[in-house]
């Protein structure tokens, strides 16, 4: 067993396959080919002289070896990008932090972030990505996110069962909405009654694997018919305006809908709440992470959503 000739690349791509949670999707956030992720891998095992990951049919999972070596490549990795930051932040240099979103936040909140940070704080500057929250907790867990915005639903459990704790906050808890085409029977109301929804077409995200997309009304006693399998938010929401089904829909969302939908609560069944939050590593953070954790509280309180029993319409 010898680490000294294990390079930063391959402890990159380790970290970025224990993130993304498959080979592929490793392959594709790092711009290399799905041999080259193996290469990398195969290197990292032959030095540790264990498995690192269990290779299974709905991706890898870390292995008790796998887990220590992220540990310590986290750390490694956290130190290099620590120094850049810190030589970054220099009198005269801007800060950078590193955000993760879910699509829902990135559609409305994302932008009045980044829009109100533009002015604030000029010289501050956020990069980052889209991911569904899964796979921003492993981000974070692996160090390469110093921020994310994450969706949760009741009964808000731990996002994951890792040591420490995130720290978490919540920007926003808001109903669960239906979108409906404008000249829909459903849309002449104020709300929908849920058993009002038996029987129509949906428009909803696949799942896959640990990963739940949204687009069915939760705890329906029948087989949905789903005309159309779509993870976009907004190609979702313009293939309701165009009257091809319904779809669910946070109401953080609601300034986003496009003309020719309607936004309305449901009534008559169990409230369906969603949770957006922000999350990081305890203990970690900086000037910079502070100032757009707070620049995202100001702006989740001030983004006009729709209230309880109210709708909206485009």
């Amino acid at each position: 067993m010898d680490f000294t000739d294990v390079s930063l690349t391959a402890l990159r791509v380790f970290r970025t396959v224990a993130e993304q949670g498959t080979f592929t999707s490793a392959a594709v956030t790092l711009g290399y080919t799905q041999s080259a992720v193996s290469r990398q891998i195969a290197s990292i095992e032959r030095a540790a002289g264990a498995e690192l990951l269990e290779r299974r049919r709905d991706g890898v999972r870390l292995t008790a070896a796998g887990r220590i070596v992220l540990r310590r490549a986290t750390a490694v990795l956290g130190e290099i990008e620590a120094t850049a930051r810190e030589l970054s932040q220099l009198p005269g240099q801007p800060g950078t932090v590193r955000l993760g979103w879910v699509p829902v936040a990135g559609a409305v909140l994302l932008p009045r972030v980044l829009t109100r940070l533009r002015r604030t704080d000029p010289d501050l500057h956020v990069v980052g990505r889209e991911g569904t929250t899964p796979t921003l907790v492993r981000a974070l867990r692996a160090g390469s996110l110093d921020l994310a915005l994450l969706a949760s639903a009741p009964p808000y459990r731990p996002l994951d069962d890792e040591s420490p704790p995130l720290r978490m906050r919540t920007l926003s808890e808001r109903q669960l909405c239906l979108a409906v085409p404008a000249g829909h029977p459903l849309a002449r109301a104020d709300f929908v009654d849920v058993a009002d929804l038996r029987g129509q077409r949906w428009i909803a995200a696949p799942s896959v694997g640990e990963d739940r997309l949204m687009g069915v009304w939760p705890g329906l006693d029948e087989r949905p018919e789903i005309v159309l399998s779509v993870r976009d938010w907004l190609a979702k929401l313009h293939l309701v305006a165009a009257g091809f089904g319904l779809t669910t829909v946070p109401a953080l969302l609601a300034p986003a809908v496009p003309e020719g939908v309607r936004v309305l609560p449901v009534r008559g069944g169990p409230q369906e709440h969603r949770r957006l939050s922000v999350a990081r590593l305890p203990h970690t953070g900086g000037a910079a992470v502070e100032r757009v954790e707070e620049a995202l509280r100001v702006v989740a309180v001030e983004l006009p959503v729709i209230g309880e029993g109210a709708s909206a319409e485009a």
